[in-house]
């Protein structure tokens, strides 16, 4: 796997290189932001992880940039800001998961680990339900006809509740590896984006959620995993 670290501290990006690299992956590290964003834009890398206190760009403007451009890699942004409110900010641009400073090693791998194999669950189809319609292999997707930019962790969610067609998903198998507070993150933010255009994620509570089409709008097909 070939990871872009983005870190401007030099004996936290020779540690955790050093680390990955001795797991098999190749990593490119960069310690600004503009130049880290030109990288991102001149080659095809597999992870990014991303400080947000960077020289040239934010760590948060590089994620907001990366989900612009539609690029669908799963971004863990590494910080020492552990406030909430920074956190869901992230979260909202699009990074997939969010490490706090100091961290293990064996942590931040796990965690990419886990943001890898929930990617790599999604089956080659589309799914359309609504006003919402998924093109799985090629991984864009279209609300009410318009381009819906989602991050690689909303994807994979909101792919698992549009093929459920309707039925309830278990909190479990939608948390994943990740906590619950963060799934909750997730779902009300995707709640914001898919209310105005007909949909509603509900909670069934005591079990998962589901994706519901409110009063008025019809599904254009049912999921169809032959396609």
């Amino acid at each position: 796997m070939l990871v872009l670290l983005i870190e401007d501290d030099p004996e936290l990006s020779d540690g955790v290189a050093t680390f990955l690299a001795g797991q098999g992956d190749s990593v490119v590290v960069e310690s600004n932001g503009m130049a880290a964003d030109r990288l991102l834009q001149e080659r095809k890398f597999d992870f990014v992880l991303v400080d947000v206190g960077l020289p040239g760009l934010s760590g948060y403007e590089i994620v907001r940039r990366i989900r612009e451009r539609r690029q669908s890699l799963p971004v863990i942004m590494i910080t020492a800001r552990d406030a909430l409110d920074d956190r869901i900010y992230g979260l909202d641009l699009g990074a997939d998961d969010y490490l706090s400073k100091p961290f293990e090693l064996a942590e931040l791998t796990a965690r990419m680990r886990a943001t890898t194999r929930r990617g790599a669950n999604s089956v080659a189809r589309r799914i359309e339900f609504g006003p919402l319609s998924m093109d799985i292999q090629g991984r864009h997707a279209s609300l009410a006809e318009q381009p819906l930019i989602v991050s690689s962790r909303e994807w994979d969610l909101l792919s698992t509740l549009a093929a459920a067609d309707g039925h309830t998903v278990p909190k479990e198998r939608l948390q994943g590896d990740g906590s619950v507070n963060a799934l909750e993150v997730y779902v009300h933010r995707l709640r914001r984006r898919l209310e105005p255009a007909g949909l509603n994620i509900r909670t069934v509570r005591g079990f998962g959620y589901r994706l519901e089409i409110t009063a008025g709008v019809a599904i254009k097909t049912r999921p169809d995993a032959n396609r």
